[in-house]
């Protein structure tokens, strides 16, 4: 799966958990940029995200984003296996 499809579909998962049609992601996209991102909110989004792509991120692979693009390059690589 290419980034330009994940980044598509991911735009739609935030935008659904966070109830904001004006997001728009890139790859440096983080909580400081999205309002209503806090602590709970990333559970829910990493839950909503996992079922979208149907796989389930590590705990590491969690606590290890530091940003959208390092998201979308972990689901990118996972698809291709």
């Amino acid at each position: 799966m290419d980034k330009e499809t994940v980044k598509g579909r991911l735009t739609k998962v935030f935008r659904n958990v966070f109830d904001d049609d004006a997001i728009e992601l890139t790859d440096s996209t983080t909580a400081d940029d999205i309002e209503a991102w806090d602590s709970l909110e990333h559970i829910t989004l990493i839950s909503a995200v996992e079922k979208e792509f149907k796989m389930r991120f590590t705990m590491k692979e969690v606590s290890g984003m530091k940003n959208v693009g390092e998201m979308m390059n972990i689901i990118a690589e996972r698809a291709k296996n």
